[in-house]
């Protein structure tokens, strides 16, 4: 099993650390090997940013992603910067709030995971919405590991807002196929 995760949006999003999440529930909480690279323009709110997540259950080879199994789309300019470069059958999972266009994806998932988030009470755990829907909709992380990673990343006084985006995500998608 190898998995090739691309998270992409803009700065301020989370992109990054729902990345650093994601690899943590792979690696310290699954038991599997992970490894993320980043990139970020030189803006640091605003800016484009993506991170990548290798996931697999033998040694990973290169840390770069050659195409994507599962991309999250959280702008409209990464979706348009990345929506080509994954593989047949990939999950594609935007936030149709930020990514207006997706004729390109007509097989997306539609996850509003920014307007989730507003609802929740703060905008800042729409990467952990997104999260949750990654795990309810591919399985690459159990949810017992995307919970503990989740909660081992967050300040206390914020893990039970984490907790519910993450399982408003994975509920969002409950009715979708993987």
């Amino acid at each position: 099993m190898k998995q090739e995760i691309r998270i992409c949006g803009f700065g301020g999003q989370g992109v990054i650390t729902a990345a650093v999440i994601l690899g943590k529930a792979a690696a310290v909480y699954d038991g599997l090997i992970a490894c993320q690279v980043q990139s970020y323009g030189p803006e640091a709110r605003g800016g484009a940013a993506r991170a990548e997540v290798i996931i697999a259950n033998e040694p990973i080879g290169y840390p770069g992603i050659h195409a994507a199994d599962i991309l999250v789309a959280m702008s409209q300019e990464a979706f348009n910067r990345y929506i080509n470069d994954i593989r047949p059958g990939a999950t594609i999972i935007i936030d149709p709030d930020m990514v207006i266009t997706y004729e390109a994806a007509p097989y997306a998932h539609l996850v509003p995971s920014t307007r989730i988030a507003e609802e929740l009470g703060n905008v800042v755990v729409a990467n952990i919405v997104m999260l949750g829907a990654v795990t309810a909709l591919t399985g690459v992380v159990s949810r017992e590991a995307m919970l503990a990673s989740t909660l081992a990343s967050v300040p206390s006084k914020f893990k039970a807002l984490n907790q519910q985006a993450l399982e408003a995500g994975m509920t969002v998608v409950a009715g979708l196929s993987p």
